[in-house]
């Protein structure tokens, strides 16, 4: 069986932040890093070559368990994807004053954050992993 690319790395973040472009997403990656930080009260930790993730719980696979961190993100071409492991569907009142974004089943997609209201991204955040960690053992 192949090794999972997306684990925990020795990549440094901060190094890893200095190729983001533009200089705008770089500066909002900064700022979800202290939103995450501040949450978790875990460090960033680069998961394979592009996720900035916070914590980690165990998930378990029918094929095998492999860990994933509570919360991250990754800076993409068109958006910030940040990655709220339980997904949406409890948080409809929050993501109403979120702003504009759009969603996968466990990814929201912010093209900036000057266009969403960072005081509710910090709550849903907030939330998320305090579902996580009511939930599943973490890390």
């Amino acid at each position: 069986m192949a090794e999972r690319k997306t684990r925990p790395t020795d990549r440094d973040v901060h190094e890893f932040l200095t190729s983001v472009e533009p200089v705008q997403k770089r500066e909002d990656c900064k700022t979800l890093i202290a939103i995450m930080q501040n949450v978790t009260g875990s460090d960033p930790v680069m998961w394979g070559p592009a996720i900035v993730g916070f914590g980690a719980y165990t998930v378990q696979s029918a094929k095998k368990p492999y860990d994933w961190p509570l919360v991250g993100f990754s800076p993409r071409k068109a958006n910030l994807n940040l990655y709220i492991t339980p997904g949406f569907s409890r948080y409809d009142e929050l993501l109403a004053k979120l702003g504009t974004h759009t969603l996968g089943k466990s990814c929201l997609y912010i093209r900036a954050l000057a266009d969403i209201d960072l005081a509710v991204l910090e709550e849903l955040i907030a939330d998320a992993v305090r579902y996580m960690r009511a939930t599943y053992p973490t890390k």
